[in-house]
């Protein structure tokens, strides 16, 4: 089965398409032909996107619609064009403006534009921390970091610590395991000082092995043999010194990072139970 599945926002699109394509990963016999439509507003962005729809509908495709739109005008074409539609907020606006004894802001857009300046802020600090102390290539302001992403080269450090910093503002660095750190019982001296902020990443020696080999076919270094070797040394490593790990292999970006916001929440919980009240 194929369907059209449109994500429609007077916004980003973010929203929507996030939260559509949650929704549609539940379906995975269906195929999607997925489009995203950012900032449709109006009577001129309404008739492109009803064309948009009409096409999908022609090509046999029965569009669906995951929608954010707040704009009546669109709200209305939408009412009136092909295709099933499904709005991510009105429902839950309504219930919402009950519950608080307000209206919503007609504003448009709101959830991803710069809003709130402070956590703005914080999460483009975050994203240049991450940037400076990607694959252990800084110390300094080390001591600032609130996680320290430890796994041998190709595991998914930089995506996790990219992610966490832009979405979440946490301050993240991340150090590869080398040859060059083994025989040891601790971790490397770099990040010694700070083992309770460091969270492991690890993987599987067929998977490594396949995303090394895209970066450097037939080498020893993504080798099935290095790759095995590797993720070995990194475990022990991690259990020896109670580092908290999870395997890549399996998951996505979000996931590992909830896994380790988890993770960050437990060891804040555990110092705020430490220090006098």
């Amino acid at each position: 089965m194929r369907r059209a599945a449109f994500f429609v926002s007077d916004g980003t699109g973010i929203t929507a398409q996030t939260l559509g394509s949650a929704l549609l990963a539940n379906f995975p016999g269906v195929q999607f032909q997925r489009r995203t439509l950012p900032f449709v507003s109006g009577a001129s962005g309404a008739a492109q996107m009803v064309k948009a729809l009409e096409r999908a509908e022609a090509a046999g495709l029965a569009p669906i619609v995951f929608t954010t739109v707040k704009d009546p005008a669109v709200r209305a074409a939408l009412a009136a064009a092909p295709g099933a539609r499904i709005d991510l907020l009105g429902g839950h606006l309504t219930e919402l403006e009950e519950v608080l004894g307000t209206t919503a802001s007609e504003q448009l857009g709101q959830f991803h534009t710069l809003g709130d300046t402070t956590a703005y802020f914080a999460r483009m600090r975050a994203v240049e921390f991450a940037i400076e102390h990607d694959d252990g290539q800084s110390a300094r302001a080390l001591d600032q970091a609130e996680v320290i992403i430890v796994a041998p080269s190709r595991c998914g450090k930089t995506p996790t610590t990219m992610y966490l910093a832009l979405q979440h503002g946490v301050l993240v660095a991340n150090y590869p395991l080398t040859d060059d750190d083994f025989p040891t019982d601790g971790l490397p001296p770099l990040i010694a000082p700070y083992t309770h902020r460091c969270f492991g990443v690890t993987t599987t020696p067929l998977r490594l092995s396949q995303v090394r080999h895209e970066r450097r076919p037939q080498s020893r270094y993504a080798s099935l043999a290095q790759c095995t070797l590797e993720l070995r040394r990194a475990e022990q490593l991690y259990q020896r010194n109670r580092v908290p790990f999870v395997n890549s292999s399996t998951k996505s970006v979000e996931e590992m990072s909830a896994v380790i916001l988890q993770s960050l929440e437990l060891r804040r919980e555990r110092l705020s139970g430490e220090e006098p009240s």
